[in-house]
């Protein structure tokens, strides 16, 4: 299906047909992936809270001494959320 469509843009709008060459396979790779892990991995969810983690707690400090300090923080958020995932939250299980 794939080559049918870029064979039928390949004239009249070439640089479509060489995007959609590269592209359109890397984009269906989630469907390699069993069902129950597709809205998983296709999802930003667990960043995006990530993201707004960090500066509602920097907000709660609300005054720093330094820039360093501020970045100590934020730091140790991070690396305590990577640790927690880690070692006791399972995201996806390959074991059925």
């Amino acid at each position: 299906m794939l080559a049918l469509a870029v064979e039928k843009y390949q004239e009249k709008a070439a640089n479509l047909a060489t995007w959609m060459e590269e592209n359109i396979p890397e984009g269906l790779t989630v469907f390699a992936f069993p069902q129950k892990h597709r809205r998983h991995i296709r999802t930003t969810n667990m960043l995006e809270r990530l993201n707004r983690e960090i500066p509602r707690c920097i907000r709660v400090v609300s005054i720093f001494p330094n820039e360093a300090s501020c970045l100590r923080l934020a730091s140790a958020l991070l690396m305590e959320t990577s640790e927690e995932w880690m070692t006791g939250h399972k995201y996806l299980s390959f074991e059925d």
